[in-house]
């Protein structure tokens, strides 16, 4: 019997992972092990037969216990981005804690081209791709284009106001949806490629600002435009509302990444994982309209 776990269960990705592992009937409840730094936000995955079990990236050797006996783990990555190195520490410390447990398989979301990528976290995710390459443990990394959802962080805003401020300056983005993530990280924990391997997770077209702009504005109704400006602008219209310096940086520092065209680069390694083509664009916010105000 394999046994697998996710860590970060507690969470969006972590949880659609776990959803869709039971609704695809790929493993069984008794071969799924969920795991969060607070393992009572897990009660209703427990009541569903699955295991649960403590995993604070902070605590190596408490890793290293809740890895145990685990064939294959999902490494999904910690949203500790107000400090800088501290993501990379704590997924270090995971790789670690998963050869001494005799972790066979690591899947771990990542993000495109980390290598290159402008965008604040990108050397977190690029150390923690090197960890894992030099554990000598078989991997899959799954490099998770932005996910659509994250347009919900200022489309409502902008669509009040009719005005969508951004420096990405024609950029295109292959946005793909948090649970198609999360379908195609259920694939490759469930079903891993027989060789180590590196995948980019993204929708089947890359668009524009204006052509997003244009798909909300004719879904609800409601005119938007797009309006280019400097880094500098974008920073401060950031700040202006009220958010803390991390965030002003991982905003300013995604639509450089857009800008440059390090996004830009469309798949079918989704398709490939799940046998399906990811959601659109135009479907994900169709279905999801009442969040757009």
């Amino acid at each position: 019997m394999t046994k697998v776990l996710v860590t970060g269960a507690s969470g969006q990705l972590g949880r659609g992972v776990i959803a869709h592992l039971l609704k695809d009937g790929k493993l069984a409840a008794a071969d799924i092990v969920a795991a969060s730094r607070n393992p009572d936000k897990l009660a209703d995955i427990a009541a569903q037969g699955i295991e649960t079990r403590a995993a604070d990236f902070n605590d190596p050797a408490g890793l290293e216990t809740a890895f145990a006996g685990i064939d294959r783990i999902l490494l999904i990555s910690t949203d500790e981005l107000a400090a800088p190195g501290k993501r990379l520490e704590q997924h270090k410390a995971a790789v670690a804690a998963a050869v001494k447990a005799g972790v066979k398989h690591i899947v771990y979301t990542s993000m495109p081209n980390p290598d290159k990528s402008l965008i604040s976290f990108a050397p977190d995710h690029l150390g923690t791709e090197e960890a894992i390459k030099a554990s000598g443990l078989r991997y899959t990394i799954l490099r998770n284009s932005w996910y659509t959802e994250n347009h919900f962080m200022g489309l409502p805003h902008a669509l009040q106001a009719g005005v969508w401020y951004t420096s990405q300056a024609g950029g295109r983005l292959p946005n793909i949806c948090r649970d198609d993530c999360a379908a195609a990280a259920a694939a490759a924990l469930a079903s891993p490629p027989a060789e180590s391997v590196v995948m980019t997770l993204t929708g089947s077209e890359s668009l524009t600002a204006e052509q997003i702009a244009e798909i909300v504005s004719t879904l609800t109704g409601k005119p938007l435009a797009v309006v280019q400006v400097s880094d500098e602008q974008l920073a401060g219209g950031v700040r202006a509302a009220g958010m803390p310096e991390f965030v002003v940086q991982l905003v300013v520092s995604a639509d450089a990444n857009i800008r440059e065209g390090n996004f830009d680069l469309v798949t079918d390694d989704f398709e490939r994982l799940t046998g399906r083509k990811p959601q659109s664009v135009a479907a994900f916010f169709a279905a999801h309209k009442a969040a757009l105000g």
